[in-house]
């Protein structure tokens, strides 16, 4: 049980510093390793007893990770004894997003439970079909989980994360249902109902920019969807095929023409045309597990191509074929893209 020395440490000043956080998240995700020796535990302390931040950072991982353990699959803690690095990797995240908002329950409950436990998961880097219950298509994009609940007066997809493809068939039970009608098909995320009007269409749960709204962007491939925004309901519009949009919980951007390429990862490609260099590695981070990142210096080059998603390593390896640039690997989760040091 936590001191209250030990609860004023985890509790005052809002959350600990994000590289410090990381730290102890660190050492949390070690100490619980099964290969774990004396010389870690010792280091681990010396570095709690370097810093008071240090302390206190280490007092809330501590106690995230006493929430985790309760929970089941591969979000516990209890997981990190198995040699699974995308479960490590996972709980790591979790840990680092949980020490990045305000100590309570409230906040507590907000964190992504709800992606660790969905109906349908994908990994980083990996993609999956399934034939939905009514004969649905449905095909799940890189770290994507989806909630499947169908019943009497609904098909509901909940979209907590990443990307859908959808081809919606004819509902089964439209016989057994009032004449001519049939249950609605639904895609919801946190910004509102995507609702199929007898289409193939794809869902983005789009990553939050620190400088924008969270959002939901759709693609509308063949006939229409109805978007209808979580709060501003008065908005509902109809979004026809050959269209694209973006919207949040109160506003719907205007439609645009749809990005031909949209469903090129369907069949494992990223297919881009004079893309800046930064948002290509942004694109090509969401299939690989680890950090990669861009080097200011080189982030506003082009690039263009059709690029197999099975193997970043290969593209990221190619890249110097047609850029001035060099790749790091400090590790195989570790990749910096920087200047060649041969281009003048």
């Amino acid at each position: 049980m936590a001191s209250p020395l030990q609860s004023s440490l985890s509790e005052r000043n809002g959350p600990p510093d994000r590289s410090i956080a990381r730290q102890a998240a660190q050492w949390l995700v070690k100490l619980h390793d099964e290969h774990v020796s004396a010389a870690d535990i010792a280091a681990c302390a010396r570095w709690r007893a370097a810093h008071p931040e240090h302390e206190r950072a280490w007092q809330r991982a501590e106690a995230i990770g006493g929430k985790l353990a309760g929970l089941p699959g591969s979000v516990a803690l209890q997981s990190l004894g198995r040699s699974n690095r995308v479960e490590r990797r996972a709980v790591l995240k979790t840990i680092l997003l949980l020490m990045s908002v305000p100590v309570g329950y409230a906040s507590y409950r907000t964190l992504p439970w709800q992606q660790w436990s969905a109906d349908l998961r994908t990994a980083a880097g990996e993609r999956r079909t399934v034939t939905l219950a009514d004969g649905s298509k449905l095909i799940l994009n890189t770290s994507t989980a989806v909630d499947v609940r169908f019943d009497s007066e609904q098909r509901l997809l909940h979209l907590h994360a990443g990307e859908i493809f959808i081809e919606t068939a004819r509902d089964p039970l439209s016989k057994e249902l009032q004449a001519g009608t049939n249950r609605p098909f639904i895609v919801r995320t946190a910004q509102g109902n995507v609702r199929a009007l007898g289409t193939r269409f794809v869902v983005s749960a789009a990553d939050t920019h620190p400088q924008l709204a969270p959002s939901t962007n759709v693609t509308v491939l063949e006939h229409a969807v109805e978007i209808r925004p979580a709060v501003a309901v008065e908005r509902t519009r109809i979004i026809e095929a050959g269209q694209q949009i973006r919207f949040t919980g109160t506003t719907i951007d205007a439609p645009q023409p749809a990005d031909r390429y949209a469903t090129a990862w369907v069949d494992g490609r990223l297919i881009v045309n004079a893309m800046r260099l930064d948002d290509f590695l942004a694109q090509l981070g969401r299939y690989r597990n680890g950090l990669l990142r861009c080097d200011p210096d080189v982030a506003a080059l082009r690039i263009t191509g059709a690029f197999q998603l099975d193997n970043t390593d290969g593209i990221l390896n190619a890249l110097p074929d047609t850029l001035p640039v060099a790749v790091l690997f400090r590790s195989r989760y570790w990749v910096t893209v920087i200047p060649s040091p041969f281009s003048s």
